[in-house]
């Protein structure tokens, strides 16, 4: 049935792509046009994203490796980015390490790692309400110390996480993620392909089937025809967002929601006619690093319109 489903959703999304020459007048082939303005301020590349760091474990060589205190009671928090997330009894995020292994249970983190990523000690751990007690273990260490597992993942602190609900470990190096209750990676229950979230300081913003925010290019344009201005480096920093079906949307206004294709070949999808994107500075659902960059990037409103965009 999931299937079937998602066939028709694919199929739908082409039917969309076709309805584009009414909607929004697009031609095919039709070359973008503007200078492309993505944000040259960042280091890396200059497109907004922000360099990655240094040592390679997301901490700097300065930071000092906390005391390793016991986990105490463990808790379920809700992430408004994350969900369900596991964490310490003092309210602190759980992380596992994609570089370690759950079968057996073995941890690759060590020296200057473990510095930056303080292993949680397995002595002490209890099971609190939403985790399940038979999911707890422990695994020996290189230095012989025990440290918790949670179905087989060795857990870890943060030492940037410095209050309860901070989650600043979350995609370090591509590689590092916050705990679901489970043992598995901490994420959003699944989510049509575009829907609304309301962000704590831009209000409503559409966000893809992932969570992330998707973004609006100021020099891009919606009438009489769909035409995207970012193309090349820049739409490597602000990937385009592919083509969702209608009915595989929620809480987003109907009017010129459809797909268009590129002259680069890439199909992508519009608000209200205007192409979206998701910005690669984000690493988190419920990210807004790219709102505001270069003055022409904005989070998109149901409506399409830019959030926070001056008139």
């Amino acid at each position: 049935m999931k299937t079937s489903w998602r066939s028709a959703s694919l199929v739908a999304a082409a039917m969309a792509v076709l309805a584009l020459t009414t909607a929004c007048g697009q031609e095919q082939g039709t070359p973008s046009t503007g200078s492309q303005n993505v944000g040259a301020t960042a280091a890396a590349g200059g497109y907004g994203a922000s360099a990655s760091p240094g040592n390679g474990y997301g901490a700097d060589s300065k930071d000092q490796a906390a005391e390793a205190e016991p986990a105490g009671k463990l808790a379920v928090a809700q992430s408004a980015k994350l969900g369900k997330v596991l964490t310490d009894g003092a309210g602190l995020t759980l992380y596992r390490f994609d570089k370690d292994t759950a079968e057996p249970p073995k941890s690759s983190c060590d020296g200057a790692c473990a510095t930056a990523w303080p292993p949680v000690p397995a002595d002490g751990a209890e099971a609190a309400a939403g985790v399940d007690t038979s999911l707890l273990g422990e695994v020996t260490r290189a230095d012989g110390t025990k440290q918790l597992t949670v179905a087989g993942w060795p857990m870890y602190r943060y030492a940037k996480d410095t209050k309860a609900g901070d989650t600043n470990g979350q995609g370090v190096g591509g590689t590092w993620y916050a705990s679901a209750p489970n043992g598995k990676k901490a994420a959003l229950a699944d989510l049509p392909g575009l829907s609304v979230r309301k962000d704590p300081k831009l209000g409503d913003v559409v966000v893809d089937k992932n969570g992330m925010t998707v973004y609006r290019f100021m020099k891009d344009q919606a009438w009489p025809v769909s035409k995207s201005a970012c193309t090349g480096a820049c739409l490597e920093k602000w990937p385009a967002v592919a083509p969702v079906a209608s009915n595989d949307t929620k809480g987003v206004q109907k009017k010129g929601l459809m797909g268009f294709t590129r002259p680069d070949g890439v199909k992508q999808m519009t608000v209200n006619c205007w192409p979206i994107y998701t910005f690669s500075g984000d690493t988190a659902p419920g990210d807004t690093n790219g709102q505001g960059v270069g003055g022409t990037w904005y989070a998109v409103a149901p409506d399409g319109k830019p959030v926070g965009a001056s008139k």
